[in-house]
């Protein structure tokens, strides 16, 4: 017997500066600084789904910036 599910994909994107900056402005309607960008590259890596995008751009800007920015 078949089963009757539906495997879905998720298109992934790049996590680039330009993706974020993009999903900066259609989520927060603003730009996001460099270390913002910086540090949601590091979280998730190359690529990701667009709903982890947004997500993370919201984070960030809750967060502590003594969390997002690389101490020297």
């Amino acid at each position: 017997m078949k089963s009757l599910l539906k495997k879905v994909s998720v298109a992934k994107v790049a996590v680039s500066e330009a993706n974020l900056g993009k999903t900066a402005m259609r989520v927060l309607g603003q730009r996001l600084v460099s270390p913002e960008v910086q540090y949601i590259q590091r979280t998730l890596g190359n690529a990701a789904t667009q709903q982890q995008l947004d997500d993370h751009v919201l984070a960030v800007r809750k967060m502590k910036w003594s969390n997002i920015v690389l101490p020297d």
